[in-house]
C-alpha cells in the first residue's frame, strides 16, 4: 500500500462509506469510543477519522482532533461537524499518520480505528502514535489481524492479499507485524463483532519509553 493507492481507494468510498461500512464496522468503533468515554477531560487524537462517523459519540468534555489522508473523507467529516455543531472537535486536518505534525506528548489518548492495515508503514505509524501520546497515556487500535494459525480463514486472507490496493487494506496483516519494534506495553486484546474478525487492542506508553 502507498499513499496514492490509499487516497484513490477512499476517494471512491467517501460518499457511500457510512451506509456501506458504517454498520459493518460499528461494533469496533463503538467499543473504542465507549472505552475512551470512561474518562472526561481528555485531549484525543483520532487517526484516520475518515467521514467523522465516530465524532458525535465522544463525551463533550473530551477535545478531539481528527486527521486523515483523504481530502474527500475529511470534507464529509467537516460537514458532519458543522451540521451537528460538535464544538468539542478541535480540528480536522489532512495529514499522514506516519508523519504527524504534532509535538511529542500532545495527546492524552490516541485512537486509530480500521487504519493500521491501510497505512504504508504500520510500524513507523505506531512509533508516531507513541511519540505524540503523553507518557503513561493510552493508545487504542481497532483492526483486523490475520489468523495466527493455518486454516480456512488464513487461506482466504492470503488469497485476498494481492488485491490490497483495490481493497484499500491488507487482509493478511498480523498483530506481530504491527508490534514489531514497538516499545508500547500491550494491556489488553479483545475481539469485537462481526464474527470476531476485528480486535480492540489497548496499549500504554511507558513513562520512560522515549527517554
Amino acid at each position: 500500500m502507498d499513499a496514492d493507492s490509499i487516497r484513490a481507494a477512499y476517494r471512491r468510498y467517501a460518499r457511500f462509506y457510512d451506509p456501506v461500512f458504517g454498520n459493518l464496522l460499528a461494533s469496533g468503533r463503538h467499543a473504542a469510543v465507549r472505552w475512551i468515554n470512561r474518562r472526561g477531560g481528555l485531549r484525543v487524537l483520532e487517526v484516520g477519522v475518515g467521514t467523522g462517523i465516530s465524532l458525535s459519540d465522544y463525551r463533550k468534555d473530551n477535545q478531539v482532533v481528527g486527521i486523515d489522508l483523504s481530502t474527500e473523507m475529511l470534507r464529509v467529516a467537516q460537514e458532519r461537524v458543522d451540521r451537528e455543531r460538535l464544538e468539542n472537535v478541535e480540528g480536522l486536518l489532512e495529514m499522514d499518520a506516519g508523519k504527524l505534525a504534532f509535538a511529542d506528548g500532545s495527546f492524552d489518548l490516541v485512537v486509530a480505528m480500521y487504519v493500521m492495515t491501510v497505512v504504508p508503514d504500520p510500524q513507523g505509524t505506531m512509533l508516531e502514535l507513541e511519540r505524540v501520546c503523553k507518557p503513561g497515556g493510552d493508545i487504542l487500535i481497532v483492526n483486523h489481524f490475520a489468523a495466527d494459525k493455518p486454516g480456512i480463514r488464513r487461506s482466504v486472507e492470503n488469497w485476498m492479499a494481492p488485491f490490497s490496493k483495490k481493497l484499500g487494506w491488507r487482509p493478511d496483516f498480523t498483530l506481530d507485524t504491527l508490534m514489531s519494534g514497538s516499545r508500547l506495553k500491550v494491556e489488553e486484546l479483545q475481539t469485537v463483532p462481526p464474527f470476531g474478525l476485528f480486535s480492540l487492542l489497548h496499549c500504554r506508553r511507558q513513562a520512560d519509553a522515549l527517554a
